[in-house]
């Protein structure tokens, strides 16, 4: 599958994502405001947000439907893989995301990633919940979770709805599909480390984390998955 994304529309689709986020009072870190330009100039000084993966990511998880499936991440801050084996240093990672009314982010679990979900505002996110059996989404198996530090048991396929304000702790192997209802959804993501890279595993093999790029106009902002080509140092979402 792997369709690709023209640049024309990751254009939009980031500008698009800058009001939305703005119309919620979120205004993102100084280097979203980079042009590509920029960044290339400043690499050598800017290795703290290009190692890490800091950045614009936006994907259609290869279906070349973004309408249908996709999420516009910004990656805000990114640990250390080799400080979370030691137990301290920077161990943490932030996102900030949108999800779009009716937008899906195909079912998906993590190897080493815990993960707070934050419904920041918008309208409602819906998460569906699977448990895990050797490392395959069991559809017949339900998850504990807790949601804003209260512990709850859900069956297997469970939707968790949470409004503004609301959040859930995912550990890892912890299976879920999310999506917005009665609106856009600005979601917080808090976590451990975070490599987009080798931690996500989709339960659909069909699905690629990051899309391909036809270069149809040239880019308003580089993504993530811009970095190798644009400045010739690793890109893709963690050290």
């Amino acid at each position: 599958m792997s369709q690709k994304f023209k640049r024309s529309e990751v254009n939009r689709i980031i500008r698009d994502g800058e009001a939305f986020l703005a119309s919620h009072g979120y205004t993102l870190p100084p280097f979203a405001r980079l042009s590509p330009d920029e960044f290339k100039a400043r690499k050598d000084e800017l290795t703290a947000i290009t190692g890490p993966g800091l950045g614009f990511d936006i994907t259609d998880f290869g279906f070349g439907d973004f309408k249908g499936y996709g999420l516009f991440l910004f990656t805000v801050r990114n640990g250390k893989a080799e400080d979370l084996k030691k137990g301290f240093g920077m161990v943490y990672a932030e996102k900030a995301m949108i999800a779009r009314e009716g937008q899906m982010t195909p079912m998906h679990r993590h190897i080493t990633k815990t993960e707070d979900i934050i419904n920041r505002g918008g309208g409602t996110l819906v998460i569906e919940l699977f448990g895990d059996t050797d490392g395959k989404c069991d559809r017949e198996k339900g998850v504990t979770v807790a949601c804003d530090g209260i512990t709850h048991s859900f069956p297997a396929g469970h939707k968790l709805r949470l409004a503004p304000g609301e959040s859930v702790t995912l550990m890892p192997g912890d299976w879920h599909a999310f999506w917005a209802e009665g609106g856009d959804v600005f979601i917080g993501e808090v976590s451990t480390v975070n490599d987009d890279n080798t931690d996500n595993i989709f339960d659909d093999i069909r699905v690629a984390r990051f899309s391909g790029i036809e270069e149809d106009e040239p880019p308003y902002r580089l993504l993530v998955s811009d970095y190798p080509a644009w400045l010739g140092v690793a890109g893709g979402g963690g050290y």
